[in-house]
């Protein structure tokens, strides 16, 4: 039993190595491309008639939105794409945990890692095009400039715990499944997928869901200082 995809090498030559994780999380990018260009390909816009797959996605969309404009109510549209993104990686390469020899690139710290750094990266530039340059830093160095390095330490270690956080949960649900086929092949371990499958859409929801928090304090920040 492998704990991390990142151990199962598909592919090498000399040093350079293609493991798992990175077919994986490639064949989840390409799927999402893909099923995004056909079901956008002949969009209806206004009242006409519209495809299932339209109303499928008009659905998941305005499940996002509603769930961001209940976190940030006004401009929350600009990060649906970021904050959306983020989650239907998330959930699909949870889902597709149940196809026999899946292994779900969120099973690997390098995965949520870099997950982890593109909320970090983003977290600053949506602070910045909310409120410029010098608003955004002047958080840091208040109520004292003293202050500015534990700023720095507290959004780091929370980007630290929002990477370790999903790879935790998604490496354990693995080892469970993994740990009662071998004692119990036929009954338990079908409960377990199916309870893996709803703790990996919950996982998704709770790491998108973090990152928009961490997006809205950014952007908030300037009026809060205001109310204060």
């Amino acid at each position: 039993m492998h704990l991390t995809p990142d151990s199962i090498v598909l592919w090498q030559w000399r040093f350079i190595h293609i493991n798992a994780t990175i077919v994986y999380t490639w064949i989840v990018m390409l799927l999402l491309t893909l099923v995004s260009w056909i079901v956008t390909r002949h969009m209806q816009y206004g009242d006409g008639p519209r495809s299932r797959w339209q109303n499928a996605l008009e659905v998941v969309v305005e499940m996002m939105r509603g769930q961001i404009r209940g976190i940030l109510s006004e401009g929350g549209d600009t990060y649906l794409p970021f904050v959306g993104t983020l989650f239907l990686f998330i959930g699909i390469a949870n889902l597709f945990d149940i196809v026999p020899g899946w292994h779900a690139p969120t099973a690997s710290l390098s995965t949520t890692a870099a997950l982890a750094i593109c909320v970090g990266v983003a977290v600053p530039v949506f602070g910045i095009q909310s409120q410029g340059f010098a608003g955004y830093f002047r958080h840091y160095v208040r109520p004292t400039f003293i202050l500015a390095p534990f700023h720095l330490l507290s959004e780091t270690t929370r980007n630290l715990a929002l990477a370790v956080r999903l790879f935790g949960n998604i490496m354990s649900g693995s080892m469970i499944v993994g740990i009662l086929l071998a004692i119990a092949p036929f009954f338990f371990p079908i409960l377990m997928q199916v309870l893996g499958l709803v703790t990996g859409l919950i996982q998704a929801y709770i790491f998108a869901i973090l990152a928009m928090v961490y997006i809205a304090a950014a952007v908030q920040s300037r009026e809060e200082q205001e109310g204060a």
